[in-house]
């Protein structure tokens, strides 16, 4: 057996770190001498144009992160099992950049920021969270997290995704009837689906001018770490400008890095962060498929596996 390691991270300390935990198993990366053909496991993120040349006798393929979209726009992309990555610690880190956005806003951070521009002291006593509702899109383990960690601190918390799903304490919607409802309620849209022909682009205009307004002092807010293929930069820009959205935290974009002449830059109430939400530990990541490659090998069934026709 071979892994064959592929990613747009730093390689080298992940072969370490595989060959310790798979030996005597051999691991290979980019630049190795193998045959392509004694390849049985290939991991992998963003895969290089020439990733899966040669590679005709696969078991798997095994995504570093939670997000399999780069992987099955692919052209070449080999008819193998694809595993994702789901993790604790990956789901912490998520939650933990979703429950401070969503407590910045709550709190109006823009309405202060702009109050100590202006050296303005005018007191506005935010409600408890409990007056706020916080609409999560896409209900799987980390939208499930973030959900959990949101209830804990007394936000009110619904959820859409594409098929019913019962939470306790969330309320639920599911397809597009239950769509406007949805977001009818909510004043802080949080976006954690996957990012499939439907879901593209769903972070528009017609989204934004549906979310409850009166709720939250400024207007709803938008926060989106899923895919910067969820959302259009410039409905978003003009929503921010006329009122439609009072605040918006991106952590992801159509195009990364976002160019220099983006509008956003510019923008007080969107707060920017460069893709930074969560990212596979290297400790977890290879603990995670160390224990899937040792397990599949034994002849025990490959675990999260990736559906194809779904996206996720």
């Amino acid at each position: 057996m071979l892994l064959l390691h592929l990613s747009d991270v730093e390689e080298t300390r992940w072969a370490e770190k595989f060959r310790a935990a798979l030996a005597p198993y051999p691991v290979v990366q980019r630049g190795d001498e193998f045959a392509p053909g004694d390849v049985r496991y290939i991991f992998v993120w963003k895969p290089k144009a020439d990733a899966f040349e040669g590679l005709g006798k696969l078991k798997a393929i095994l995504s570093l992160g939670a997000g399999v979209d780069a992987l099955l726009k692919h052209p070449k992309l080999p008819d193998a099992p694809m595993v994702r990555f789901v993790d604790d610690d990956l789901s912490q880190r998520m939650s933990d950049y979703v429950v401070a956005q969503v407590t910045m806003h709550h709190r109006l951070h823009s309405r202060f920021q702009a109050d100590q521009a202006a050296r303005r002291w005018s007191q506005l006593y935010p409600p408890a969270a409990a007056a706020r509702c916080v609409g999560i899109m896409g209900m799987g383990v980390l939208g499930q997290d973030a959900a959990r960690r949101l209830l804990a601190l007394g936000f009110a918390v619904r959820s859409w995704s594409r098929t019913p799903r019962t939470i306790e304490g969330v309320e639920g919607f599911c397809g597009a009837e239950g769509f406007d409802a949805f977001l009818g309620g909510t004043d802080i849209l949080v976006n954690l689906l996957p990012l499939t022909p439907e879901t593209t682009g769903i972070l528009n205009s017609d989204t934004f001018a549906k979310l409850r307004r009166g709720g939250l002092e400024g207007g709803p807010v938008i926060i989106n770490v899923a895919r910067g293929g969820h959302q259009r930069e410039a409905d978003i820009a003009r929503a921010l400008g006329d009122g439609t959205l009072g605040a918006a935290s991106l952590d992801v974009f159509e195009v990364e890095p976002l160019p220099a002449t983006s509008p956003l830059w510019d923008i007080p109430n969107c707060y920017i962060t460069p893709h930074i939400a969560a990212i596979s530990s290297e400790t977890a990541g290879v603990a995670y498929y160390a224990a899937i490659i040792k397990d599949h090998e034994a002849g025990k069934p490959l675990i999260n596996v990736v559906d194809r026709a779904r996206g996720y």
